[in-house]
């Protein structure tokens, strides 16, 4: 009569009870990873996800600002990336509440007649960052806003035709930028290297146009 053949265990747990014990604390160890590193790789996906999806939408905008931003350079001679730029960084991308609300992209203040909203905002004096409440522009569209941004850029202040003629004179968006905080559009001073940033990360210079550009005066 042939034996029967034993069936092999694939796991054992040990008789003693301490080490039981011991063995039922590790084997709560490796399954706490495991759920560990299966929480961490969704919340990966997840945060990639949400990269991609923001990327898409700044993405998006760009194309909506873009083309306006070189009808401004052709027009004004401001560098379309430098347009661009400054109205990622002084809007957040179309977030805050003076773009959102007032379609004032730039952060432009406004004149004495000029309809307008007063805001608390943080300026740059005497080597340190202060809140004061100031009264910036609002318009009716986002094209008035970056065509009010390149018509300053061009015509300069009341007080001073050519506050940024330095802006207008540059042969690229590095020089323009510096410019800008040259001729006292911005009292941040690491405004221009924010604005290089910006080109640099978003390949804004794409959108530069290498064919003359009009008249500022005109």
């Amino acid at each position: 009569m042939a034996k029967k053949r034993k069936k092999k265990k694939w796991f054992f747990l040990p008789k003693a009870k301490k080490k039981r014990r011991i063995y039922f604390m590790l084997l709560l160890v490796f399954l706490t990873l495991i759920a560990l590193t299966v929480a961490m790789n969704q919340s990966m996906t997840t945060k990639k996800d949400q990269i991609i999806y923001q990327d898409e939408a700044k993405q998006k905008q760009l194309q909506i600002w873009a083309p306006f931003a070189q009808k401004m350079q052709y027009k004004y001679r401001i560098f379309a990336s430098i347009s661009l730029a400054q109205a990622i960084l002084e809007s957040d991308w179309n977030q805050s509440s003076l773009s959102k609300d007032y379609n004032n992209l730039y952060g432009i203040k406004a004149s004495a007649s000029q309809a307008g909203v007063v805001v608390p905002t943080k300026e740059y004096e005497d080597g340190h960052w202060m809140t004061v409440d100031q009264k910036f522009a609002s318009y009716n569209t986002w094209q008035e806003s970056m065509e009010a941004h390149a018509q300053l850029i061009s015509k300069g202040t009341h007080w001073n035709p050519n506050q940024y003629e330095h802006v207008l004179a540059a042969k690229n968006y590095q020089a323009a930028a510096q410019a800008l905080v040259q001729d006292g559009y911005a009292t941040d001073p690491t405004y221009a290297a924010k604005l290089v940033a910006v080109i640099e990360t978003w390949n804004l210079k794409r959108f530069d146009l290498a064919v003359t550009m009009g008249d500022a005066t005109s």
